[in-house]
């Protein structure tokens, strides 16, 4: 008798602290930010950010969660040395100025288990816009290089640039911005 009370008791211990909130590291080695573009209607320009690093909060049993994600601006990438500059001007980005952009998210929206999308607050520029990242995939595994869980996904949303300020007249680029993130975390013990 006293066995199975045992055994029952730790179940419901161990019940409980899965259902408890999670903290988990964002990897910035696998995690990228980039953004799409169109050209006059020709191309598209992409952009990727080097620097990132933040946490993610995540309370599967409860469906809810959080997220603070800073992207160093300065370390914007286009490939083009001279768009690039002009990127990083006054005109976009105005790194010298706006070296940080910043995404809060505090609403988790889930379809059954699985994590769909999360809303949350842009911060560009000092101007700071409501965003929803929709999750095209999402999933949590133990890494058999650290034998830790990771959770991660691809994330993607399409913002107004206008509405945080970044230049540039609509006859060379659209308003709309196609952002993507894909994002690894590491469960911090």
């Amino acid at each position: 008798m006293l066995k199975t009370l045992t055994a029952s008791t730790l179940l419901v211990v161990s019940g409980l602290a899965a259902a408890a909130p999670e903290t988990f590291a964002i990897d910035p080695g696998h995690t990228v930010v980039t953004f799409e573009i169109p050209h006059m209607g020709m191309s598209t320009h992409r952009g990727i950010f080097e620097a990132k690093e933040g946490n993610v909060v995540l309370d599967r049993a409860a469906k809810t969660g959080s997220a603070d994600i800073t992207i160093d601006t300065n370390t914007l990438s286009v490939g083009l040395p001279s768009f690039q500059a002009s990127l990083k001007g006054d005109r976009w980005f105005n790194v010298g100025l706006n070296p940080i952009a910043r995404f809060v998210g505090d609403a988790f929206t889930f379809d059954g288990d699985m994590l769909s999308s999360v809303g949350g607050t842009l911060t560009i520029l000092g101007k700071s816009q409501p965003v929803t990242l929709k999750a095209v995939r999402f999933t949590c595994f133990i890494s058999p290089l650290n034998k830790r869980e990771v959770c991660g996904g691809d994330f993607e949303a399409t913002i107004q640039r206008s509405q945080f300020g970044l230049g540039l007249a609509p006859s060379v680029a659209p308003d709309n911005v196609r952002l993507l993130i894909q994002v690894e975390a590491i469960k911090q013990s």
